[in-house]
């Protein structure tokens, strides 16, 4: 694999060091600044990071009130970027989140058709209890997510650049619901998990968010900065021993070409080509954001479980003996660590 060599002195060695370092500053305070407004969620922040600079979509998966949606408002605004949210419902249909044309009439008594352009034109949108929106607005959801375009009455409409999906699904309420399929499940880089804050955590966020004034976030960074930032992303080099950890953790955890028991006898179905390529990305930008020049494995074993959890499915016998995709992933991860 040819990568860059920052070893030796070349001038584009050097510029790539000075634009990491640059980004790290920023970064530094685009952290301190969603610190100020969501307490106790530092990985779960971090972790939205890396996968806005890597480019990608996120679930977040949580229980209400842990301050999910407060999250995605903070990173629209720490970051410059135009924020939308939806409510997904049952009745939901794929023109309140597309938009829709409609016949109008000028002046002269000409009738045409003009495209109004729906929530899902924005830069940054949060898709809230995504799971509850019937199947066929969530295929509409799929086209943008992969495509970055819609398409309405036979024309196709290009979204915002950047354009992220940030989910969230409840854990609990599962009634009136419709689980993502595998297709789409697999377009977002990461799974997140929203845990309970720790109790010093919950205590400053109590105290912050019931006095007279509340914390308000500024913008740090912009559009073109995010999007030069995910270009530096691609421009990271990395280790061949990263690059040969990545396909051997994923590989493994596919059941027909392991080596591993637990992986045959428990996986249903393993992660495809797409969890490589976010993990490979993923790792990158988690580098960047820690102000480092290249990803370890580390970085990889870190992000194992976001990235591959979600294109990961047990199978029955499993489910009834406990086992969770939690263990499993960590035996795969043990060659590595």
């Amino acid at each position: 694999m040819s990568a860059l060599d920052l070893s030796r002195p070349t001038a584009d060695a050097q510029a790539l060091v000075r634009e990491v370092d640059a980004l790290g500053q920023r970064l530094a305070t685009v952290r301190e600044m969603i610190g100020r407004v969501i307490y106790g969620q530092q990985t779960v922040v971090d972790l939205s990071l890396v996968t806005l600079l890597a480019g990608g979509h996120l679930l977040l998966i949580g229980v209400p009130g842990l301050a999910k949606t407060r999250l995605v408002e903070t990173l629209g605004t720490v970051l410059g970027l135009d924020e939308r949210r939806i409510q997904c419902t049952p009745d939901l249909m794929p023109a309140d989140i597309l938009g829709s044309e409609v016949l109008e009439e000028d002046e002269g008594g000409r009738r045409g058709f003009r495209f109004i352009p729906g929530p899902v034109f924005s830069q940054l949108l949060m898709a809230d209890e995504i799971n509850r929106a019937s199947p066929r607005t969530q295929s509409a959801l799929l086209q943008a997510m992969q495509e970055g375009r819609v398409s309405v009455a036979g024309h196709y409409h290009p979204l915002p650049r950047p354009f992220h999906v940030l989910a969230t699904q409840n854990p609990l309420e599962q009634e009136g619901t419709y689980p993502l399929p595998e297709a789409q499940l697999d377009r977002f880089l990461m799974q997140v998990d929203v845990a309970y804050p720790d109790r010093d955590a919950e205590r400053r966020m109590m105290i912050a968010t019931t006095g007279a004034e509340a914390a308000a976030p500024s913008a740090v960074l912009g559009p073109e900065d995010l999007m030069a930032a995910q270009r530096l992303v691609r421009r990271v080099p990395v280790g061949d021993s990263v690059v040969d950890g990545i396909l051997d953790l994923v590989r493994s955890a596919r059941p027909e070409e392991s080596d591993l028991p637990e992986v045959r006898r428990n996986v249903a179905w393993g992660p495809g080509p797409r969890a490589s390529q976010s993990l490979m990305l993923a790792a990158r930008a988690r580098a960047l954001l820690d102000g480092r020049l290249a990803p370890s494995l580390d970085d990889v074993l870190a992000l194992a479980k976001p990235v591959l959890k979600h294109r990961m499915a047990l199978n029955f016998a499993a489910r009834a003996d406990g086992v969770t995709l939690d263990d499993v992933i960590d035996r795969l991860c043990a060659p590595l660590a």
